[in-house]
């Protein structure tokens, strides 16, 4: 081996090692923990308000969290301290704290010697408070609420009672005082006629009085006639 080849090998062995340094000081940092790996977010349990805080450091180092509420002019006041282990899929821990509407809190961290310092930003808590479901808001002055459709009883009409249908015997025969019983113009003019109510029935009478004497005669005539015949 020259003394040429010596010094290429050490050379290509320095490379290797800086670069293998460089990758493990990389990966180290990725699985440090770190201030980015915590995070909060107020929710409802219920009507209640709940401060969620979530750590995925994958390096799964034990943290403390420290929440305090900020007040008017600066002065903060402790919620609670808890601890917390990270996990790569999150690991969580909940304070009980029943916020108010658009109300600011500072999350502390505090992991050892890697990790002291606030989650930024401020938790901002929603506008809107807690309220369970079955909960009626309240009318404020000057307002009125009307009730909702569901929560009047419906009004539908009265049943009507079935209306049986009629046999096929009853249905040729009309009831009674209908109008199909009603006397027509024409048939109260023949009942007129036929009682000797009309004015021709003087008439009428005359007529037959005088046939009824025509065929008398006709008759008494014809037989004597024939009486006379005979007698010849």
């Amino acid at each position: 081996m020259t003394p040429r080849s010596v010094r290429r090998s050490v050379r290509v062995l320095g490379v290797a090692s800086g670069s293998a340094a460089l990758v493990l000081g990389l990966a180290g940092s990725a699985l440090a923990c770190n201030i980015k790996d915590f995070s909060a977010e107020a929710k409802c349990d219920g009507d209640k308000g709940v401060i969620v805080v979530t750590d995925t450091d994958a390096s799964a180092k034990d943290a403390t969290v420290s929440v305090f509420l900020k007040g008017v002019g600066g002065v903060e006041t402790k919620v609670g301290e808890q601890p917390v282990k990270g996990s790569k899929e999150g690991a969580s821990i909940t304070f009980l704290e029943d916020w108010k509407p658009s109300a600011t809190y500072r999350i502390h961290v505090k992991a050892g010697t890697i990790v002291d310092e606030d989650i930024q930003p401020d938790l901002v808590t929603p506008s809107t408070a807690c309220t369970t479901e079955s909960e009626t808001p309240k009318p404020t002055a000057g307002t009125t609420l009307s009730p909702s459709p569901s929560s009047s009883p419906s009004k539908s009409a009265p049943a009507q009672p079935a209306t049986p249908a009629p046999s096929a015997s009853g249905s040729s025969s009309a009831p009674a005082g209908t109008a199909e019983n009603a006397p027509s113009p024409a048939a109260g003019e023949s009942n007129l006629a036929e009682t000797g109510a009309n004015s021709n029935t003087g008439l009428i009478a005359g007529v037959a009085a005088l046939l009824v004497v025509v065929g008398g005669s006709a008759v008494w005539f014809g037989m004597r006639r024939r009486g006379a015949g005979r007698n010849g």
